[in-house]
């Protein structure tokens, strides 16, 4: 008997701290950290929109000086001598007056062209704020056609680009024109977008700036660590969907940058813009630290109200698992005190309760085993008497069949022998006389009939001959049926066994059945021969009583390779038996296989013919079904695996 555990194999109280930690801890847990998460993106979210303010007044600054240029440019050609001195192409005295304008004005460079586009004076200031001239030395200097063609059209126009010395120059063409509308040539205005420029702007907007390229290189920057980075860092935030807002640490510093588009005119632009993280990380620094100490206390809280609650709650069940396990040991009811009112209290008091129950249904109990241990053994006995008395019948049927297929032959061969003895006698005095007195041999030839004798006598020792074949067939038929000795699994051929089982039934059969065998090739089966000549006599032997009078008896096999969806390679051997007799009702045909049911009269079945062959397929891992029809005839057939399952004999069947 299986002992009890003293240790279970998992704590309930481990159980309840995980629960509790499930439905409690994690989701706190889980709601702080989103919490966290979400506040961190807010802040985020809300730098984005201060960057983005800030951004929309760098485009403003840049709205408001193109508008400066227009001014500028309006103020230089109302002049009459500019346009006079553009008209007849006179550079050294536009020189002079772009000197003093480009002083005024602030403008990085300042060049005129003529109308057919090539540079009369152009005037610039290098670092140092200087004033100086560009003279082509050899040849002329041409605007680009490309531009010309646009500011025809247009008027003016505006580009950046990228100049040297880390600096974006934002240029603004326009047309000139004499009074009367007629074109006299061209004024480009230059204002370098450089490291001041930049520098104003971060002091302004207290911001970092960064200006890129539209391929995402830097050109200019407030801070001198963003020359330091590739050329090609940048450039994944200005990919198509990328978000534009991103973390960017300035010498430890967290950043927080917004990237921008400009538009000076046909030119596209980009701006970063940088906000210190600093105090947003502090305060949020202090919002984790209050959320994490809140979740740290309640988690405290919780797992100290557990233990307290899971020992108040499992003491009780302690008790009632020692109580049990101490039980099988007691020879009384076992019975623990109830020391609370609660469900627990009313679980131990429904213990006590089923501990007296118990004790008193084990004494009941066992007189109950003792008298069926009494009647198991009269019903053993009572089992064994009954198989056997079956055996004996079935072996009485036999026996009967034998002894009527015996004595034909066995009378026939004693009914010759009075002749054989006859013939002999006549025989040996023809023989003496032929030798003593040869004249009266012709005589006693005639009288003896010695020609009758010649052609007689080898009839009837043939006739003899057959008689003792026969009876040496069914002999030998009877031992292979019976197999005593095979004591073991054998291989046999099922078509052998089932021709031997119709030779012994061959005296009920003859002269009144025919019976048509339909044998399709089938592999040898490992069985137990004697129990399979059994089920075949039962089935053959009701067959051939089911018959009134004259009939027909089926018998075929087939070989089974795939047999209720089993994919066993070594297979199965159908053997179906049918008869034309007079078939049963349904109501019988459910009770056939019942043990000690039969349909025959008293005396001449015991109901356990069938029974006993269900169980050795059964045991052989078959199956044997049976169909049948009123007036119809009966159909039996039973289905044997090539290799059974069983390793040894069934000792009620072989008793």
């Amino acid at each position: 008997m299986k002992t009890l555990r003293k240790k279970p194999k998992r704590s309930l109280r481990t159980i309840l701290i995980v629960w509790f930690v499930l439905f409690s801890v994690i989701p706190l847990a889980f709601v702080t950290g989103y919490s966290m998460v979400k506040y961190e993106k807010a802040i985020d979210h809300e730098l984005s929109q201060r960057l983005s303010g800030n951004a929309r007044e760098i485009d403003l600054v840049l709205s408001e000086l193109r508008a400066s240029l227009q001014q500028k440019r309006d103020k230089y050609i109302r002049d009459p001598s500019l346009i006079y001195h553009m008209t007849v192409g006179d550079g050294a005295t536009l020189r002079t007056l772009s000197s003093q304008w480009i002083k005024s004005d602030n403008l990085s460079s300042l060049t005129f062209f003529d109308r057919e586009g090539k540079m009369l004076a152009s005037v610039f200031k290098d670092d140092k704020e200087n004033v100086r001239s560009f003279v082509p030395v050899q040849d002329a200097v041409f605007l680009s056609a490309k531009y010309m063609a646009q500011v025809k059209d247009e008027k003016e126009m505006a580009i950046a680009e990228a100049g040297d010395n880390q600096k974006v120059n934002l240029i603004f063409i326009s047309k000139v024109t004499a009074a009367a509308g007629r074109p006299v040539g061209f004024v480009e205005q230059t204002v370098s977008l450089d490291k001041a420029f930049v520098n104003r702007l971060k002091n302004r907007l207290k911001l970092e700036l960064i200006f890129f390229k539209d391929s995402g290189q830097v050109v200019v920057a407030s801070h001198p660590d963003f020359y330091l980075y590739k050329k090609d860092f940048f450039r994944p935030f200005f990919r198509p969907g990328n978000e534009p807002f991103f973390d960017l640490n300035v010498r430890s510093i967290p950043y927080g940058f917004l990237i921008y588009p400009l538009d000076w005119g046909i030119t596209k632009l980009h701006v970063a813009l940088g906000a210190s993280k600093s105090e947003a990380k502090a305060v949020l620094k202090n919002v984790n630290f209050a959320f994490m100490t809140v979740v740290g206390a309640v988690v405290v809280l919780l797992v100290l109200t557990i233990l307290v609650t899971s020992s108040w709650v499992l003491k009780p069940l302690y008790d009632l698992v020692e109580a049990l396990q101490s039980f099988e040991s007691q020879e009384q009811a076992v019975t623990i005190p109830v020391k609370n009112d609660t469900e627990i209290g009313l679980l131990t008091e429904s213990f006590n309760e089923m501990s007296k129950k118990i004790w008193q249904a084990r004494s009941d109990l066992r007189k109950k085993i003792t008298e069926l241990e009494s009647a198991n053994k009269e019903l053993k006995d009572t089992q064994t008497k009954l198989v056997h008395s079956a055996k004996m019948v079935s072996l009485g049927q036999l026996v009967a069949g034998v002894a009527h297929e015996l004595n034909n032959p066995i009378g026939f061969i004693y009914s010759n022998m009075t002749h054989l003895k006859e013939y002999s006698e006549r025989l040996i005095e023809i023989a003496e006389v032929a030798e003593k007195n040869p004249p009266q041999l012709p005589a006693l030839k005639e009288e003896y009939e010695f020609d009758y004798i010649v052609k007689d006598l080898p009839k009837l020792v043939a006739s003899c001959q057959d008689g003792a074949r026969r009876t040496r067939d069914i002999v030998l038929g009877l031992r292979n049926f019976s197999r005593l000795e095979e004591a073991k699994l054998q291989e046999i051929d099922i078509h052998q066994s089932l021709d031997t089982t119709l030779n012994l039934l061959q005296g009920e059969i003859k002269n009144r059945i025919e019976i048509h065998r339909q044998y399709e090739p089938t592999p040898l089966i490992h069985c137990y021969a004697s129990q399979i000549n059994q089920v075949f006599m039962n089935i053959l032997s009701n067959a051939v009583q089911a018959i009134e009078g004259n009939g027909h008896i089926w018998i075929s096999t087939t070989a089974l390779k795939d047999y209720k969806g089993s994919k066993d390679r070594r297979g199965w051997v159908q053997v179906s038996i049918q008869d034309s007799g007079k078939g049963m009702s349904n109501e019988t045909l459910e009770k056939i296989f019942d043990p000690f049911f039969t349909t025959k009269g008293v005396g001449q079945g015991t109901g356990l013919g069938l029974s006993i062959s269900y169980g050795i397929i059964q045991n052989h891992g078959g199956e044997i079904q049976a169909r049948s029809e009123s007036g119809v005839g009966t159909e039996f057939i039973v289905i044997i695996p090539v290799y059974p399952p069983i390793q040894e004999k069934n000792p009620v069947l072989t008793s």
